[in-house]
């Protein structure tokens, strides 16, 4: 799985966003500014993740964003999904719906694996895991495998 810049800055901005207090929500620059994200594509980002309501915003000069419900309410996948779409895609459409014939029929298995696979932990991990920086135990176990650092 290629985890684009985008859904990379919607979970950055979102976990950066889960210490502010509603009563005085974060401006689109110091965000922008707390985790390195350029500020184009982060008020970009910030619509659509209102737009799916796991931000809310205030306009104005005392304005900005704020979570839409608490951190332990949302997951990674969420987060991804709004900006991104579905977790798993095959040519545009759901793993269950594409359809192989002869020796690659087992190929729509295997998709609809992975996808399972990527729910099991973006599911799982919140926002305030993460910010917490503590990770649900069975997520933490698959860190601890050395053949998982190494890309193949």
């Amino acid at each position: 799985m290629q985890l684009t810049a985008k859904a990379d800055y919607a979970v950055r901005a979102v976990v950066e966003l889960a210490g502010s207090n509603s009563d005085s929500p974060r401006r689109v620059d110091s965000v922008a500014t707390a985790q390195r994200i350029p500020v184009s594509f982060l008020e970009n980002i910030l619509a659509q993740l209102r737009s799916t309501g796991i931000v809310r915003n205030r306009r104005g000069p005392t304005g900005g964003y704020w979570l839409a419900r608490p951190a332990a309410e949302i997951d990674l996948a969420d987060i991804i999904r709004a900006v991104e779409g579905p977790l798993v895609g095959v040519r545009g459409q759901p793993p269950e719906e594409v359809e192989y014939v002869g020796s690659a029929a087992a190929l729509q298995q295997v998709w609809v694996a992975l996808r399972a696979n990527l729910r099991k932990v973006l599911e799982n991990v919140t926002v305030a895991d993460v910010a917490a920086g503590k990770l649900p135990t069975d997520v933490l176990a698959l860190t601890h495998e050395e053949e998982m650092w190494h890309t193949r």
